[in-house]
């Protein structure tokens, strides 16, 4: 109990004054690299994208961007102590300053002399994203990676005549795929006594072997939409179950409501909810991102959602040179293959990341109250499941979610946090989500 107790003391030590010292040189460190990028990407690109430190008032684009309710208040209102005193006037004048003097032409002219000759085009990759041959891959397709797991080819007639289940996997932040289809893919059945199952687990946009659009938001909707282009609709999907992870399951449950006549039920796992009240968004950045040095995890979930510009020179550093990355561990590890949890951690830019951690975890959180209501009208089961040691997502949100919806079935599994919930119980996991499947009401496949 004593030896409780002084962890607990050490922890608030780290996290008052020296955590508040740490974020104030992150405050200053991220005004300043807003400039360096704003320089770089003229001398790289030619091409100024705008970033996410201005009050929206102040930009072009502001009467878009306020009757856009898929845009996430935290993309602009994360608080900043240089921000709110004015320190990013220069920024905004760099652009012109730099035209002026003519200081990017000269530069982009004298590293890229060949470059300069050639008739400019549109690239797939910013210049501080990896542009490697794995990465880029997407560009060949408009729809999401999905990895589709079904029975195979028989002759039994008595299989041609079972009932189809259909299944759609969510991954959750910073993930992909194989979340799914390298640990529960492989415990799930293919065909019982009386069905078949079709399972199909997805990138989402912006992650995996994706496509990662320069152009896009990834808002909440782009996310649904992509589903439904690249899954629902090539596959003639008219009842589905959904199942989801994290992030995904704020996806989950939006994609879920569009199809509630056709979906016939959705597990949650540690799903993120804040419920719909004002400042939902910034509520959930403050808890999901909470500024605090300790643990390890809480400090870089807020370096990478609170600072847009350190968290595109860690995308920088670390994605960008994946390749480099994955040598350096293999001599360490003496390893020839690495897992597949660190290969697929890279695979996101910068701009997917960050738009998605706010337009969806946290822009997502106003809008999940009105999903599930129109779900749970329809009938739809829904079960929750959650670790009661998760240290990313606070168990009050399953509380919370329960309290609010008393329909929603929720677990809690002792000694669990927010990955071992399933990865250390797959079998009970996926002998839990087949009955959840069989119990749901049936629809007209």
């Amino acid at each position: 109990m004593m030896a409780s107790t002084f962890q607990e003391n050490c922890i608030s030590v780290i996290n008052g004054a020296p955590s508040w010292a740490v974020f104030f040189l992150f405050d200053l460190l991220d005004n300043f690299l807003c400039i360096v990028f704003r320089f770089l990407d003229q001398v790289m690109e030619e091409k100024l994208e705008s970033c996410q430190c201005n009050n929206p008032q102040e930009t072009s684009g502001y009467e878009f961007l306020s009757d856009h309710q898929h845009l996430s208040e935290t993309l602009y209102r994360r608080r900043n102590i240089f921000r709110q005193a004015g320190f990013l006037r220069f920024a905004r004048k760099l652009p012109e300053i730099t035209k002026k003097i003519g200081i990017a032409t000269f530069l982009r002219n004298f590293l890229f002399p060949d470059k300069m000759k050639k008739v400019p085009r549109e690239v797939a990759n910013r210049w501080s994203d990896c542009g490697c041959k794995n990465c880029v891959s997407w560009t060949s397709t408009d729809q999401l990676n999905v990895i589709v797991k079904q029975p195979s080819v028989s002759s039994d007639l008595s299989m041609s005549n079972k009932l189809v289940e259909n299944v759609i996997f969510i991954h959750g932040f910073l993930a992909s795929s194989s979340y799914w289809t390298n640990t529960v893919f492989k415990y799930l059945p293919d065909t019982t006594e009386k069905t078949n199952y079709r399972f199909f687990a997805v990138d989402l946009l912006g992650f995996g072997d994706s496509p990662k659009p320069r152009d896009c938001r990834y808002s909440l909707q782009e996310h649904v939409e992509m589903i439904e282009k690249s899954v629902i609709l090539p596959n003639n999907l008219t009842s589905f179950h959904v199942v989801a992870h994290s992030m995904g399951c704020i996806v989950a449950v939006a994609l879920a409501a569009k199809f509630s006549g056709s979906v016939k039920s959705v597990a949650l796992v540690a799903p993120p909810y804040f419920g719909d009240k004002e400042g939902a968004s910034c509520d959930a950045l403050d808890v999901i991102a909470e500024k605090k040095l300790w643990p390890p995890t809480s400090f870089f979930s807020a370096m990478m959602a609170w600072y847009e510009h350190i968290a595109r020179g860690v995308c920088f550093v670390v994605c960008r040179h994946h390749r480099t990355w994955e040598k350096i561990i293999k001599i360490i590890t003496w390893r020839s293959k690495l897992p597949m949890a660190i290969t697929e951690l890279t695979k996101h830019t910068h701009q997917s990341s960050w738009h998605s951690m706010h337009n969806v975890l946290c822009g997502g959180a106003k809008f999940t109250d009105k999903h599930l209501e129109s779900l749970i009208n329809s009938g739809v089961k829904i079960s929750v499941v959650q670790g009661n040691k998760d240290a990313v997502v606070p168990i009050d949100c399953l509380w919370n979610m329960k309290a609010k919806f008393p329909a929603i079935e929720v677990e809690v599994i002792a000694g669990t946090d927010h990955s071992s919930v399933i990865m250390s119980r797959i079998e009970v996991f996926v002998t839990n989500l087949v009955k959840l499947w069989a119990s749901s009401g049936k629809k007209q496949n």
